[in-house]
């Protein structure tokens, strides 16, 4: 087993609404289920011996370079999926932290940068030759118009947000009525322009990948949903993905996913190519869609998922050996040996 880092002094940042508890005795699994990522993060950095200091911070920058000075931390552990309640401002605070010369976990600005913005991800992907599936960006004030070349049925939801929200049955159209009234709800309800992409019937595949420069995959993840409706398309809503007893209602399990090596070979190949092309680094999760023809379609570039115990990305990378302290301490090792590039 490799040598653990020596302790370091940690800034653990995080949100200022999911600055966790000292303890959670008494508290119910829904209670928790908001900050578990922060919490088990802080308390199990903690038992490796390191130094953590939590700092929450919402949209004042101020608070974030105080704490710096105070600490003058050996690396930020990042975990701030926003910045003022904008999820596309995150980069710029990463970018501060380049700027200030503080050392931190995670992706960097252009990255970050890259896979928010799913249509340009997508473009980048394509030059590359990667498969990803065909694509309309609606933005606001504008007629909704389809590409004749992009036929249906389609997957409608906002072009930036993530967590699956705005996404449900409905948001899969099959004509031209359907594709405007889900594409005037997205920006109704999130002001954000929304992307129609071609729903690509099959398997749901999650790949966990970590690494700057040295990349490392691991076992790609499935979603199943067994007591799913007749009909109903196999996606993963915001109703899904938060709500408890949803999960029960369909038989939601994510567990290894079953390909045969070749098959598994060629996602770990096409997760690099894909994470190389989109300038990622620290650890990232790539949601895929396997088709029936054997075909990885990329979904979406997650970069810096959550990192909760037992959830999808630490599962995976557990699943191939690498426990959730080895898993922090890897993390760790990347953010203090990340240099920004030009």
């Amino acid at each position: 087993m490799r040598k653990r880092l020596k302790p370091l002094k940690i800034l653990a940042l995080m949100h200022e609404s999911l600055v966790p508890p000292e303890s959670t005795a008494g508290l119910t699994e829904k209670q928790i289920q908001p900050f578990k990522m922060e919490y088990d993060v802080k308390t199990t950095l903690e038992r490796m011996g390191h130094n953590v200091t939590g700092v929450g911070v919402y949209g004042d920058l101020t608070v974030l370079s105080d704490a710096i000075d105070a600490v003058q931390p050996d690396i930020v552990f990042n975990m701030l999926e926003e910045f003022d309640g904008q999820i596309l401002q995150d980069q710029h605070l990463v970018s501060y932290l380049e700027l200030r010369k503080v050392r931190y976990t995670g992706c960097n600005p252009r990255g970050l940068t890259l896979a928010h913005d799913k249509a340009l991800c997508k473009r980048i992907l394509a030059h590359h030759r990667i498969a990803v599936p065909g694509f309309a960006v609606f933005r606001p004030g504008r007629k909704v118009k389809r590409p004749t070349a992009l036929p249906f049925p389609l997957l409608v939801k906002s072009l930036v947000d993530e967590g699956s929200v705005g996404i449900s049955r409905a948001s899969v159209v099959r004509d031209d009525a359907a594709l405007a009234e889900r594409v005037e709800m997205i920006h109704r309800q999130s002001g954000n322009p929304a992307i129609a992409e071609q729903y690509i019937a099959g398997r749901e595949l999650y790949m966990s990948i970590i690494g700057n420069d040295r990349l490392q995959t691991f076992t790609p993840w499935e979603m199943h949903l067994p007591k799913l409706p007749e009909g109903a398309p196999n996606i993963a809503t915001s109703k899904l993905k938060w709500d408890y007893a949803h999960q029960e209602e369909m038989g939601m399990e994510t567990r290894p996913a079953e390909l045969e090596p070749a098959e598994e070979r060629k996602l770990a190949q096409v997760s690099k190519r894909i994470y190389r092309a989109l300038y990622l680094s620290g650890y990232a999760r790539l949601d895929f869609r396997m088709s029936a023809a054997g075909d990885f379609y990329l979904l979406e570039a997650n970069p810096n998922p959550c990192l909760a115990y037992g959830e999808d990305f630490a599962e995976g990378v557990e699943q191939t050996g690498l426990g959730y302290e080895d898993l922090l301490d890897t993390i760790l090792r990347n953010g203090l040996a990340y240099r920004p590039q030009m």
